[in-house]
């Protein structure tokens, strides 16, 4: 196994996970202030999930946003 490939891979699919998640995160919580299910000063709950199908990989993160 090359080292060095896997830890550009990696990091590679992070980068797209961050960047996508903020955008996802930060549209739902304009929309959700918007519709008035959220206002600015609550605590939301966040999740993310990571799966690695093929190596039955099922890892989830846990968190509360303070807005």
């Amino acid at each position: 196994m090359d080292e060095d490939r896997l830890n550009l891979e990696t990091r590679k699919f992070l980068k797209k996970v961050g960047i996508s998640s903020q955008r996802m995160i930060e549209k739902a919580v304009y929309s959700g202030i918007e519709g008035k299910k959220i206002e600015s000063g609550d605590k939301i709950k966040v999740s993310m999930t990571l799966n690695i199908e093929k190596l039955g990989v099922n890892y989830k993160i846990e968190d509360d946003l303070n807005l």
